[in-house]
Parts: structure tokens; C-alpha cells; sequence
């Protein structure tokens, strides 16, 4: 019986426990404080916007290519022998002006040929003479008999050419001609061992010393111009058609240009020569369905303009043969075209443009030219009209956006 007692009290005691815990936990929890409510932020996409600028001048048509010489030559010589004479500067990066010798061949087999020429011509004019008084001899012989026989009453019979001597006078003029031809052949050949260079210009290369024999025809060297260097650059058709009258140009040409700017980089400076479009080829690449147009740049040894970099004009160096070049072409100037951002235009040629009420609005564009960091186009454009950037990777016509430069709807 007591023990039945004990344990009814001890499921008391654990009921009253449980109790005062359930008490306790519904005070403390109506004592705590109620949680900050926080809104939901807006579903509204951010998106980052740039202005369309309306253009003005020239569209530039961009463009890259190599440095090339507008002139290059193999130096071969004319005539046989052996060098006894190099100009000091006909070595590789050497300058010559046009005319100046850059390397003689031995001329004393030369000068004898043309001394012996020279002594035949001599005995030729006295042949000649000995001819022409011969033939006048005859003539006035004949002249003389057929007066007689006329006097006479007999008749007197044509003359043959060869009683008159005119075979052998037209055969002395020929022999004449023949050795003053050599003489001229001769003084050819001496003036040839001295090989002059046909204009200004640097040697690529050149493999020539003294005492060296050299046969004709034998390449000795390579020269090209100074006075300009060509640039192809391989342009769409879209591109060529921004070039005012560029199938109308002619090489050499330099009354119809069409401006344009080169710029090469050297280290972390860039330096920039002008120069012009000299013409086009008449033919697309095979492969890349390009047309090659080329830039002409006077005098790109001497002269170019720091574009970026620490000025330093007495480190200016030249427009280098086989340089790497950046091509900007002043382009045709059409009447209106804008100007936006290159991260601006979508697939399709779109640009997504931002409404006063923060709508978006999907405008279709003509693409006129691709620049690194803007387009330029045409299409329902007005200046100051903000298009979409970043921030969204797709969009719809009317969907509701944020911008930094508008308001929350």
C-alpha cells in the first residue's frame, strides 16, 4: 500500500514539473521580441545604359594589315666580272639615293673593247669617204660619156647601179652604222660595270664583296623605295562600300585621296603617319571572300606623330617594313547614322532601348560599321536615348527594368 502511495507521488511531482516548464516557455515566449519584417526585394531587373550619340563627319572604316614596299628589286648586274669596288653603305639596312653607285665591276676589258670599237668606226668614216668620192667619180664619168654619145646621135643606155658604185656607197653608210652601233654597245657595256641604284631606298640584303666575279643576271642583293610603303588590308564588301569612290582610284593617283591613318606600336608607345587610299584590287579572295584594298604612306622613314605614350620625339621610330599595323580610313558621310556603344547591339542587329517608363523597348538597326568600342548605325534612333549595355542577358518588347538614370516604376 505505501508503496503504491510513493510512486502515485512521484508521477505528481513529474506532472507538476512538465507543467511549470510549459508555464515558464509561454511567458518567455510572449516576452521575446518580434522579428524585423524586411520586404521582399523588387523582381525589376537592374540594367546598366549608355546615350546614343548622334553622328557627325566622316564614318571610319577600320581595317589591319602588314607594312609592305611600294617598290622591290633583286640588284643583278648587266655585265660580267669581277668587283673592285663595294659602296660602304650597299650592306643589309643600308640607305642609298637614287643614282648613286652601289658597286663596280673591273672596267679595263670595257674600255679596250670600246677604244678597239671606237679606232674600227675610224677607218669605217674613211671607208665611207673613199665610197662617196668613188660614187661621185663614176657618176660624173657617166655624166660625161652619155654627153658625148648624145652629141654624136647615138643613143646612150641607163647606167647600172653597180657602174654608178651606189651598192658599194650604201655598203659603207651600212658598215658606218654597224660600228658606231658597237661603239654605242661598248660604251653601254663600260657604263653597266657600275651598278647605280635606280631610286632612294634601304637593302634588304646583300651577298656581294670586292674580288668577288659575277656572272649577269646574278642576284647580288635586294633594294626597296623609301619614298612610300603600302599597307593591304582585306575589307569586307560592307567595309569597301564606306569608301568613297574607291573603284575609281588608280595607283599613283595622288589627286583623288581618300585620307587615311596608320598606327603602329612599338613597346607601349604608338605612333601614327598618314598616308591615303591608293587603290583596290579587282578581285576577292578565294578563301576569305575579302577584297584587298591598299593604303599608300609617303615618306614613312622620316616622319610620324605619337599617338600614346611618353612624348619623346627624338625616339620616333620609322614605319617598318613587315610591321603589324592598325588601318583607320576616312569613310563616306551619309546624311544622319548614330553612334552607340559596340556592347550595346544585339544578335540580330537589335538594340534594346530604355522608355521614359522604364519599359524596354526592342528597335532593329542597320549596321553601317564595327568599331572595338562603338557601332556605328542607322534605324528609329533619337539622340540621348538611352540602350541597354548589361545587366540582362535577354529581353522583351514592354518588359519593366532599372536603370542607374531612371526611377523605380
Amino acid at each position: 500500500m505505501n508503496r503504491l502511495k510513493n510512486k502515485l507521488k512521484g508521477y505528481l511531482v513529474a506532472a507538476g514539473i512538465l507543467a511549470g516548464a510549459v508555464v515558464l516557455a509561454s511567458i518567455l515566449v510572449s516576452l521575446a521580441p518580434e522579428p524585423e519584417r524586411r520586404e521582399q526585394p523588387p523582381q525589376i531587373p537592374f540594367v546598366h545604359t549608355a546615350r546614343v550619340m548622334s553622328g557627325q563627319g566622316a564614318i571610319p572604316v577600320y581595317g589591319a594589315g602588314t607594312v609592305r614596299p611600294s617598290a622591290e628589286i633583286d640588284v643583278t648586274p648587266q655585265v660580267r666580272g669581277r668587283v673592285d669596288w663595294v659602296n660602304p653603305n650597299f650592306h643589309s639596312g643600308g640607305r642609298l639615293k637614287a643614282g648613286e653607285t652601289m658597286f663596280r665591276i673591273e672596267q679595263a676589258d670595257y674600255q679596250y673593247r670600246l677604244r678597239e670599237a671606237m679606232a674600227d668606226l675610224e677607218d669605217r668614216k674613211v671607208a665611207l669617204l673613199e665610197a662617196q668620192e668613188l660614187a661621185a667619180v663614176a657618176r660624173s664619168e657617166y655624166e660625161q660619156y652619155s654627153g658625148r654619145q648624145l652629141e654624136s646621135g647615138a643613143t646612150v643606155d641607163q647606167a647600172s647601179p653597180l657602174v654608178l658604185r651606189e651598192p658599194q656607197l650604201k655598203a659603207a653608210q651600212a658598215a658606218l652604222k654597224r660600228e658606231e652601233a658597237r661603239v654605242a654597245e661598248a660604251r653601254l657595256a663600260l657604263s653597266r660595270t657600275k651598278v647605280n641604284a635606280p631610286f632612294d631606298g634601304y637593302v634588304r640584303e646583300e651577298f656581294v664583296d670586292k674580288g668577288q666575279f659575277l656572272s649577269v643576271g646574278k642576284s647580288v642583293g635586294r633594294l626597296f623605295a623609301a619614298d612610300a610603303v603600302e599597307v593591304v588590308i582585306p575589307l569586307s564588301d560592307a567595309s569597301t562600300a564606306l569608301i568613297p569612290g574607291l573603284w575609281k582610284l588608280q595607283k599613283g593617283n595622288g589627286k583623288r585621296q581618300v585620307p587615311a591613318r596608320v598606327i603602329a606600336r612599338f613597346g607601349d608607345e604608338s605612333f601614327a603617319w598618314n598616308g591615303y587610299v591608293d587603290r583596290a584590287e579587282a578581285s576577292l579572295d578565294k578563301q576569305t571572300r575579302t577584297i584587298d584594298v591598299v593604303v599608300r604612306v609617303p615618306d614613312p622613314f622620316s616622319r610620324s606623330e605619337q599617338v600614346q605614350g611618353a612624348a619623346r620625339p627624338e625616339h620616333a621610330p620609322p614605319l617598318l617594313i613587315g610591321k603589324f599595323v592598325e588601318i583607320e580610313i576616312q569613310g563616306i558621310t551619309p546624311e544622319s547614322y548614330f553612334q552607340v556603344p559596340r556592347s550595346a547591339l544585339q544578335s540580330n542587329n537589335e538594340l534594346w532601348v530604355v522608355r521614359e517608363n522604364q519599359s524596354v523597348g526592342i528597335v532593329p538597326v542597320q549596321v553601317l560599321q564595327r568599331g572595338d568600342d562603338e557601332v556605328f548605325v542607322t534605324g528609329a534612333l533619337e539622340e540621348g536615348l538611352a540602350v541597354i549595355t548589361g545587366g540582362i542577358q535577354f529581353a522583351t518588347e514592354g518588359m519593366m527594368v532599372r536603370s542607374e538614370a531612371g526611377s523605380r516604376p
